[in-house]
């Protein structure tokens, strides 16, 4: 068992703010840009349905492991009373890995996929599993201010992946194999990196104590039931973002499905520039709004939104102009003729944005209890609109789906804020009368 650290604390080397800002955004620039070569490679070397099928390995696991890792970084990045040891953290992520680990064997044996997709979403399966343990060491790493030390691990983890899978899928064209990788280098990278990441900071710290995960079933139930609703929240963001690629494959195969993800991925760079102001942006707009500063707050909301426009009209108008071109250097020749379907995808996108923007500051004024009803209300307009659209219209049916759920979503947060902002207004007045 592992003595409270909080009692045995000692100096550590912290970064300023502004270096880990820049140690992030350059690591999760790396890593982003090596998923999209991934996705790349996969396209050049391989078929339109091999990447459908590594979409499709994605888009199953993604919300169960998101649920079974309940945003617990979250939590033990803002336990700054350390209520809760490292190693509470880790029993309780290695728990909850398992199990979803376990889901995703059942889900897969149950679903009757044929055999070599059910393999590549195993092994995928047991990638994130690894993924998921190297956040509970991220999450210490965060704690004490060494984002460079996650920054390092993605920057190694991401071109390295692609380097073996790229490397495997020439050799022997099998995805499977590929995915055996990927599996690998995420197991070996968590052992060999992010466990030595979490060894120097108990050597700094806590002089003479292991780092170990701790099974007291107490305070793991305390723990689970505190990141539990933060759990759904995320599960159901991620339902909500794959709920598209279901209906895509269900309704059209896997080969449309590996066009669809393909052409998705033209709006992750501006996803990644969403993310990282966003996170930059929310403790002040907190603070404006804790302060009643609303003048501050809507600023800063406006200022946001409008990147957020900026990035999408910029995003929609390269693919507007070039989106042949662009399709056939990125992938095949066979992928220009959907540049319409592009064309809205990034238009989704730069819905999507926005929609990130005003989430960020609904979570920033701390209403939490709202944000299962939020996406919620958007799953179900998502799969309605999904059943309706995409049987007929396909990759432009996704496209529209996602346009107006995140158009909906979007509208439901505005009145969030608005609310908010009345409720403030209405103290105000009161405290003068």
């Amino acid at each position: 068992m592992i003595a409270s650290p909080s009692k045995r604390e000692s100096k550590v080397k912290r970064l300023s703010l502004k270096q880990n800002f820049s140690w992030s955004f350059v690591g999760n620039m790396i890593y982003a840009a090596s998923q999209g070569g991934i996705l790349v490679a996969l396209a050049k070397l391989g078929s339109p349905e091999i990447v459908g099928q590594f979409a499709l390995g994605l888009a199953v696991t993604a919300p169960i492991i998101l649920f079974a890792n309940c945003q617990l970084r979250s939590i033990q990045t803002t336990d700054t009373q350390q209520e809760y040891s490292f190693g509470d953290y880790l029993g309780l992520r290695l728990c909850a890995t398992l199990i979803a680990y376990l889901s995703i064997v059942v889900i897969v044996v149950a679903s009757g996929y044929r055999q070599d997709t059910a393999l590549v979403i195993l092994l995928i399966g047991l990638a994130k599993s690894f993924e998921a343990v190297s956040d509970i060491t991220f999450g210490l790493l965060q704690q004490r201010e060494r984002m460079d030390r996650i920054a390092k691990s993605l920057i190694i983890e991401g071109p390295i992946t692609l380097i073996v899978m790229v490397a495997i899928l020439y050799v022997s064209h099998s995805l499977v194999w590929a995915t055996v990788g990927m599996a690998v280098v995420w197991g070996l990278q968590l052992v060999f990196y992010d466990f030595q990441s979490v060894h120097l900071i108990f050597r700094e710290q806590f002089p003479g104590v292991a780092p170990r995960p701790r099974f007291h079933w107490k305070t793991l139930q305390k723990l689970a039931w505190l990141s539990l609703p933060l759990g759904l929240a995320t599960m159901m963001m991620s339902l909500n973002f794959n709920i598209p690629r279901y209906a895509v494959e269900r309704y059209w195969g896997e080969k449309t499905l590996g066009i669809f993800a393909a052409i998705a991925y033209l709006t992750q760079a501006g996803s990644i520039v969403v993310s990282a102001l966003g996170q930059s942006a929310s403790p002040r707009l907190a603070q404006h709004f804790a302060t009643h500063n609303l003048h501050a707050f809507r600023r800063l909301m406006i200022k946001l939104i409008g990147i957020g426009l900026a990035l999408g009209i910029i995003g929609a108008g390269v693919v507007a102009i070039a989106g042949q071109p662009i399709l056939t250097i990125l992938y095949k020749p066979e992928y220009s003729q959907y540049a319409t379907d592009a064309l809205w995808i990034t238009i989704a996108g730069a819905v999507s944005y926005l929609t990130s923007f005003i989430s960020y500051g609904t979570v920033s004024i701390r209403y939490f209890k709202i944000q299962p009803i939020m996406f919620g209300v958007s799953i179900i307009i998502n799969i309605v609109l999904c059943q309706l659209l995409i049987p007929q219209y396909g990759i432009k049916g996704a496209a529209w789906a996602m346009i107006l759920t995140y158009g909906v979503q979007f509208v439901f947060a505005l009145l969030i804020l608005v609310y908010a902002n009345r409720q403030i207004m209405s103290m105000k007045i009161h405290e003068i009368t």
